[in-house]
């Protein structure tokens, strides 16, 4: 079956650069993306201060609509972060109180306007907390009104729930009426802004197709539904999982030296993959990078590396960051751009090991894991390689740093600072 073509530019560059996984009524939306101003959203739950990586793709599709000419709407779940999504979960989320989903909503609106233009006008964007109407339905009102439209039969068929009952793990009423409250959204946004299409990853394509049933069927409105395949790396890892933690998006999580680490330390495989779906260059650009090979496939790394971060963090952050990566990979120069850990003095006083600074810097969980790292000739600290366990004193401390440079393998690179 060959991939359909599409006519909208909206889905013309969805397709090139692939984003697109299913779409619940192709034609109908690209005729709709043709015929004028598209407004498509995509939820975002406020479990925590900041979004990580996994949900830039859904962030750079509602930059590629505004790109479009059509209308991106974030929705900031602020009613539906209190019953928390199921999808691909074993567990209940916990509950978090009005005022700790308040501040999440604070922290994360600030990247959103790194990569959507915000205003009034036909194509800007506009954000909205979903709270504003599913804390006020009551609940026999709820049931009634919506409740008529979901068959029990049908929503155990969708995997969100499937999977979980599988597993032989519990899931709450709570959780089960996700569902109903995302498709509930969308109604209320098709009512309220005219939305008529929700995207999301294709973990969300039953909630999603619910959404869109759930329009068609009680106001008979045109409805779409559009997911992106789930991403993982070339050699099959989940995408932004890193022996450091997640990749987050707000600097307050994660700097930006490490965001730039992060698409410098890419697959190779993935390089030109990751530039179609999280960078602005051009697909002239991108088939370039692509026949690199060799060595020079790192600048094609680095030209991701600095697309990406100049989108999240700005320009001089991105090349702040890249000199300072240069400098201690390429040249040994330790830079203040690297990221520090401080290790109180107490604690480094009864341990100054070199697999205390290892442990440390991140790089193991223990001393025991941080032993086998240096047994097998990946640690260096201050350049110099390391081995054996042995102990360090306060005269190798860097100066102007105050902090042993502890480095793991030929990418990573953590100060750690006494304090």
């Amino acid at each position: 079956m060959t991939d359909p073509i599409f006519q909208s530019d909206f889905l013309q560059t969805l397709q090139a650069r692939g984003y697109i996984h299913q779409i619940t009524h192709p034609a109908e939306l690209d005729a709709a993306a043709r015929a004028g101003i598209v407004a498509g959203y995509i939820g975002f739950d406020a479990t925590a201060p900041s979004l990580h990586v996994g949900s830039l793709i859904q962030i750079m599709m509602l930059r590629r609509l505004q790109q479009a000419g059509g209308r991106p709407v974030v929705i900031m779940g602020g009613g539906t972060t209190k019953v928390g999504d199921p999808t691909g979960k074993d567990a209940s989320r916990p509950q978090l109180t009005d005022a700790t989903i308040q501040s999440n909503i604070a922290s994360i609106k600030t990247v959103f306007e790194k990569f959507l233009t915000f205003g009034d006008g036909p194509t800007d964007a506009i954000l909205i907390d979903n709270d504003a109407w599913l804390s006020k339905y009551g609940y026999v009102e709820f049931l009634r009104d919506y409740g008529t439209h979901f068959t029990v039969n049908r929503m155990l068929a969708f995997d969100s729930v499937k999977l979980r009952l599988e597993r032989e793990q519990p899931m709450t009423f709570l959780e089960f009426n996700y569902m109903l409250m995302q498709s509930v959204d969308f109604l209320e946004l098709n009512r309220r802004q005219n939305v008529t299409l929700q995207m999301g990853g294709s973990d969300q394509w039953g909630n999603i197709v619910s959404g869109v049933d759930l329009v068609r069927r009680v106001d008979q409105k045109a409805a779409f539904g559009l997911t992106t395949p789930l991403l993982t790396t070339a050699s099959g890892g989940k995408m932004g999982k890193t022996a450091l933690g997640a990749i987050w998006l707000n600097a307050e999580q994660l700097s930006a030296y490490d965001y730039w680490q992060f698409w410098r330390n890419a697959e190779d495989g993935d390089v030109g993959r990751f530039m179609r779906l999280f960078t602005d260059l051009s697909l002239d650009e991108i088939a370039r990078f692509e026949a690199l090979e060799g060595a020079a496939i790192n600048d094609a790394k680095k030209a991701l590396a600095d697309a990406a971060t100049t989108m999240l963090h700005g320009a001089e952050a991105a090349a702040s960051a890249r000199a300072a990566a240069e400098g201690a990979f390429e040249q040994g120069v330790t830079s203040a751009d690297l990221p520090v850990v401080d290790l109180p003095k107490d604690e480094w006083e009864q341990a100054r090991s070199t697999r205390a600074l290892v442990k440390a810097a991140g790089f193991a969980r223990s001393l025991g894991e941080a032993g086998r790292h240096m047994a097998g000739n990946a640690i260096r600290i201050n350049d110099e390689l390391v081995v054996e366990d042995r102990m360090h004193s306060y005269d190798e401390l860097l100066p102007g740093h105050g902090a042993f440079k502890v480095q793991f393998g030929k990418k990573k690179i953590v100060l750690v600072r006494p304090v």
